[in-house]
């Protein structure tokens, strides 16, 4: 094989380190692929295949996207599952003898970006690592783009908690100890459920005497119990294995993480991925849209910072009462106090993502306007924070007493970078005149040449007497004095001739030598000094990240608050009364996502109340599209909101502290883990009996359905009389149903009402009222709904036809379709007529009622086939 060239040796070098990384190789103004990851590139970035001479026979497949534009194809690579290691010149290719110096710099994963161009500013960008050992999770949850870290150490027998806090967070990325390959049920989770990035990290990333190292090194800590640590040794693990992968990845930047949160999972109320998709918090079923969500509805913020923050709220209700309360006391202040609630709003509004731009200044990969965008926003904190003097709320004055000004840092950021900068610094005049007395000088000589020359040139006619004396300029001789031939006479001894001419001489002097020196390298200097300035006023501002993360926190949590107030004042909502009674009682509760949407109409409120002794399950019956399951969201995210606190819709509302909410609404196949929507069914109920706990609310929607009439009205029973049971279970549950057959534990089971959604009945028109009022549906409406459905009238009056009949106890007549009558001979019957054919036997053996719709169209199948015989 023939040699390679030195470049492609030094290529090949960096590429062994990262086999699993696409390797984006600087060369010049370009990020280069060669080989397998060009061949890759190409066909996924649509990109021209070409070529490169590397020293042997065959030209290295290459293709490559300009450096300044990458971001776009790396996001694009990053969203299709693919890891970026970005290879830089460590040099200037001027001054390097042999090849440039290179190394990667970074590799770029789904949950390490902080790029703002690849990031949705409202929402974070986690990166999770789990350390397993038994029945025991060490959990630690990062987003390096702003700089928080979560961590918490529990245990999850049947990994639930576990499930739970990822569905919280969802992680883009997730690292784990080796021994988490063991659990097989976690891997189909995160592959299926989550749909996120994961990779398990070496058994050493994660041992406990370098975790502890590297955690107390980069919080600043000499004992693990001053981060309360010491008794939690897997979250020890889990934050030290994170912070190995992030510095083997990122490289530099991991020192933005400045500040740990030590939660516990019992801090929040229990949400699984099935109930938070259920309840559209974040996202819509249908198109996966913020739309149409509760976040939509209380999302007024004017903040990045506090964009994100909401979601994490609404993700992570509360289950404290006092926390809640003081939450409450916070929203309620700014809700009662309109000018304290616009000002604040609209002072808001002027604060860019100080989170998201700090971490690039720390990165070091900021630009100018990054850092005059900084300065901007942390200049509007005086203004912002003394709204709050004199505020009275606990959090409100919190936030007041968090808030730094950040004057010192707003000042020099200001009397550093101009007001207008250009987008990066090779473009030079970013620094600030007057900031540095050098820099002024050096660029001077850039701005102010000509008038040097102009001077230098009116002083040398003054000193010699010649009139007529000029500078000029060649690139071959550079700055030179010329002299007419009538005038050499007059040259003084300290010129140095040059270059004769045929009407005159040229000449240079030290001072005009001395000056093009200066002139010639002035931009280069300035561009350096400037870099290098910019370079210390990024440290100087890095140097206060603690500050400026504390101060970014505050901001959130107002603009948080002053959201949810305005969402309350533009809602009608109110303060409802958290407390730990067991009881629910909402009066005249709407759904809030629903009312919103309506075009013109009204929405018809109804109301709640559940508690741990006669009314613990409400058995919900009507016809489908009735409203039940809106009844029984709204009743859910009413509940939701108030522990998130935040108001709420309705006319009032008190909330016995509920642990978890647990859904089961909706019905399909999982294809992925080939189970049928019966199983998929079963699998939720079993998950729920599972985990839910006296204080939790359940929603449960037709249960049972999925499978044969009697089979599933016995399973609907039983599941129902399991959670009705205070032994048992015995959790405020809303129950609806088809099978009116359920309606009759009312009267055997204590702690167990019947309702119904109210519904006019008009002939074979049905009106529904969306009112729920006490007692059990008479009817279903099934065949009236059909028709609302747009089934043919054709279908509508024979369904009533058949209803009829099997009403009244009658067969069920076959509709003959319409043929010409036969001669009446051949209607003559025979005696052999009157025998029953093989069909008729077998439809006689058959109990309907016991089949599910498969088995009925097996059946069917079958029946068909006697008929062919």
């Amino acid at each position: 094989m023939a040699k390679l060239s030195p470049m492609m040796e030094q290529y090949f070098r960096i590429k062994e380190q990262h086999k699993d990384h696409i390797l984006f190789y600087r060369l010049g103004d370009f990020y280069e692929m060669f080989y397998d990851d060009a061949i890759l590139a190409s066909k996924e970035l649509e990109l021209t295949l070409t070529g490169r001479d590397c020293g042997q026979e065959e030209r290295a497949p290459m293709c490559g996207v300009p450096y300044h534009s990458c971001e776009g194809y790396i996001a694009r690579l990053i969203k299709k599952g693919y890891k970026v290691a970005i290879c830089e010149q460590m040099e200037d290719p001027r001054l390097a003898k042999g090849v440039v110096k290179r190394e990667v710099i970074r590799v770029v994963t789904p949950g390490t970006l902080v790029e703002t161009s690849m990031l949705d500013e409202g929402q974070n960008n986690f990166i999770a690592s789990i350390c397993p050992e038994g029945e025991q999770y060490g959990l630690a949850v990062a987003d390096i783009s702003t700089g928080e870290i979560h961590a918490a150490q529990f245990t999850d027998p049947d990994d639930s908690t576990l499930k739970n806090e990822l569905s919280r967070f969802a992680p883009n990325e997730i690292v784990f100890h080796p021994a988490f390959l063991d659990k097989k049920e976690m891997a189909e989770f995160i592959r299926n459920r989550l749909s996120c990035c994961a990779e398990c990290l070496r058994e050493e990333q994660y041992d406990f005497s370098e975790a502890q190292r590297r955690v107390l090194e980069q919080f600043g800590k000499s004992d693990l119990s001053e981060l309360s640590l010491d008794q939690r040794p897997l979250a020890v693990q889990a934050i030290g294995g994170l912070l190995d992968y992030l510095t083997e990845t990122q490289m530099n930047g991991v020192d933005r993480l400045v500040s740990l949160d030590l939660y516990s999972e019992s801090q929040f109320m229990a949400l699984d991925l099935t109930a938070r998709r259920n309840l559209e918090l974040t996202e819509t079923m249908r198109t996966g849209e913020k739309k149409g969500t509760l976040l939509w509805v209380l999302d007024r913020t004017r903040t990045a910072m506090g964009k994100r923050l909401i979601r994490q709220y609404v993700e992570q209700p509360l289950l404290s009462p006092a926390v809640i309360g003081r939450r409450l006391d916070a929203v309620d202040e700014l809700y009662q106090d309109t000018m304290l609630r616009d000002t604040v709003r609209e002072r808001l509004g002027g604060i860019y993502d100080m989170e998201r731009l700090m971490t690039k200044i720390v990165f070091g990969n900021c630009t100018p306007r990054d850092v005059r965008t900084f300065g901007a926003a942390i200049a509007a904190l005086p203004a912002l924070r003394s709204c709050l003097e004199g505020t009275k709320s606990r959090f409100l004055r919190e936030i007041y007493q968090e808030m730094d000004e950040l004057t010192d840092i707003a000042d020099r950021i200001g009397r550093a970078i101009v007001d207008d900068p250009p987008i990066t610094l090779k473009d030079g005049f970013v620094i600030r005149d007057g900031y540095s007395a050098e820099l002024d000088e050096v660029r001077s000589l850039v701005t102010g040449s000509r008038e040097y020359l102009a001077g230098i040139e009116s002083r040398e006619r003054e000193r010699t007497g010649i009139k007529n004396l000029r500078i000029g300029y060649n690139k071959v001789f550079g700055y030179y004095i010329e002299v007419t031939k009538s005038n050499l006479e007059l040259v003084p001894a300290d010129y140095i001739r040059k270059q004769t001419l045929s009407t005159g001489e040229r000449y240079i002097t030290e001072e005009l030598k001395d000056l093009e020196g200066r002139i010639l390298t002035a931009s280069e200097k300035m561009l350096t000094m400037e870099s290098e300035l910019f370079r210390e006023l990024r440290e100087f501002i890095s140097g206060h990240l603690f500050r400026i993360q504390r101060t970014a926190g505050a901001v959130a949590r107002l603009d948080v608050f002053a959201s949810f107030a305005e969402s309350a004042m533009q809602n009608g909502y109110v303060r409802p009364m958290v407390d730990l009674s067991g009881v629910i009682r909402i009066e005249d509760g709407r759904h809030p996502v629903v009312e919103q949407l309506l075009d013109g109409g009204q929405f018809v409120a109804n109301s709640l109340y559940l508690d741990r002794g006669e009314n613990t399950v409400a058995i919900i019956t009507g016809p489908n599209m009735a409203g039940k399951s809106t009844y029984m969201r709204q009743c859910a995210l009413i509940v939701l909101m108030a522990q998130i606190g935040c108001f709420v819709p309705a006319r009032s509302a008190s909330i016995g502290i509920v642990d978890g909410i647990y859904t089961r609404v909706g019905a399909s196949d999982d294809l992925a883990t080939g189970q049928s929507t019966f199983m998929v069914e079963m699998n939720e109920v079993a998950d729920i009996l599972k985990n839910a706990t006296r204080d939790s609310l359940l929603i449960l929607d037709e249960i049972g359905r999925g499978t044969s009439t009697y089979d599933g009205m016995s399973i609907a029973r039983a599941v129902i009389e399991y959670i009705a049971d205070k032994k048992k279970l015995g959790a405020k549950t809303l129950f609806a149903t088809h099978y009116h057959e359920l309606t009759v534990l009312e009267d055997s089971i204590v702690g167990i009402r019947n309702f119904n959604i109210a519904c006019r009945k008009r002939g074979e028109e049905i009106i529904f009222l969306r009112k729920i009022v006490p007692g059990g549906a008479d009817e279903s409406y099934g065949i009236e709904v059909s028709k609302l459905a747009g089934i043919p009238d054709e279908i509508i009056r024979r369904a009533f036809e058949i209803l009829g009949a099997l009403e009244s106890g009658n067969p069920v007549n076959e509709r003959r379709s319409r043929q010409p009558r036969k001669p009446a001979a051949e209607d003559q019957l025979t005696l052999a007529a009157y025998e029953k054919s093989p069909v008729e036997r077998e439809l006689e053996k058959i109990d309907v009622d016991s089949l599910s719709p498969r088995e009925a169209l097996t059946r069917l199948y079958e029946l068909k086939a006697f008929l062919r015989k």
